[in-house]
């Protein structure tokens, strides 16, 4: 099976754009830019409850301490948000108007929490109807990690923010491109 798209910047806005026309327009633009500006798996966005995310007094949080139960790995991790998506997910909230910790962040047409599989299957669906060929949304974590890698953040450092007990693993997820290259040689 081939690895996941790395999204370009002009298949971010196409998606923005079609999300934007859809169902469910704000989720699904906060489910898609938390994927790509937290490197969170899936699976992990599926898993989110309002607890992790708010602060007592309603603000997003800087940081999100997932409990083992809801990584891949089964370990406890940091996930770090950028302001941007910290006033994302704070305007997606507010529309929601719910606040018992214990409650879904992404919920399905159904008031329901997605299961991580069917979360997966949605994020598949608004790549294709959007026309991005070969995305997934596996997709939001290469592109994360691939975006931070050309802006020079260490492997390391990299591993870290995916939840990678291995820096192999990472650099997988790194996806050279022309861009990447031409800046390397420019500083010989």
């Amino acid at each position: 099976m081939a690895q996941a798209k790395t999204l370009t910047p002009q298949d971010i806005d196409r998606v923005l754009a079609y999300v934007a026309r859809g169902h469910f327009p704000l989720r699904n633009r906060v489910i898609l830019l938390t994927g790509l500006w937290s490197g969170m798996r899936v699976g992990e966005l599926a898993n989110l409850r309002l607890g992790d995310v708010l602060e007592a007094d309603g603000s997003v949080k800087s940081e999100i301490r997932l409990a083992a139960w809801q990584t891949k790995g089964r370990r406890p991790r940091t996930v770090f948000l950028p302001e941007k998506l910290r006033t994302e997910l704070g305007n997606y909230l507010k529309l929601r108007q719910v606040s018992k910790p214990e409650h879904p962040v992404f919920v399905s047409g159904f008031g329901r929490a997605f299961s991580p599989n069917t979360l997966c299957q949605h994020i598949f669906w608004i790549f294709r109807q959007a026309g991005i060929a070969g995305a997934s949304s596996h997709s939001l974590r290469r592109t994360f990690i691939t975006n931070l890698a050309s802006r020079g953040i260490g492997v390391r450092v990299l591993a870290s923010l995916a939840g990678h007990q291995s820096i192999s693993v990472t650099q997988r997820y790194i996806d050279v491109n022309d861009d990447m290259k031409r800046r390397a040689v420019e500083l010989v």
